[in-house]
């Protein structure tokens, strides 16, 4: 399950102090294609959700959090291991494409 964001103290505690791996999806409502990723997102979670854990954070709602990981574009994807950035992906792209990507980094 894509676990949503609502606040920065739950953020710390799922992603910053987490160890493993944990993508991050900054979206938000109005936002075309992320609406598109939203269902490539959840058919790579039922993929690799035993290996990452899927979360999103709406960029409107946690502005100052979208700022401090300077989220410029939207979609915009971050994969962190053990709370550190590995990598990052911008923009919409298919389930194989995001499932190569990830896998590339785990």
């Amino acid at each position: 399950m894509i676990t949503e964001i609502h606040d920065e103290e739950t953020f710390n505690t799922e992603i910053t102090n987490h160890a493993g791996y944990s993508l991050v999806d900054f979206w938000a409502t109005w936002c075309g294609p992320c609406r598109m990723m939203a269902p490539v997102l959840e058919a790579s979670e039922a993929v690799l959700g035993d290996r990452i854990a899927f979360h999103k954070v709406d960029v409107d709602e946690l502005q100052d959090l979208a700022g401090q990981y300077d989220i410029m574009s939207i979609p915009t994807l971050i994969l962190f291991k053990d709370g550190v950035e590995v990598n990052r992906l911008i923009g919409a792209m298919s389930q194989e494409e995001l499932i190569s990507q990830l896998k590339s980094c785990l």
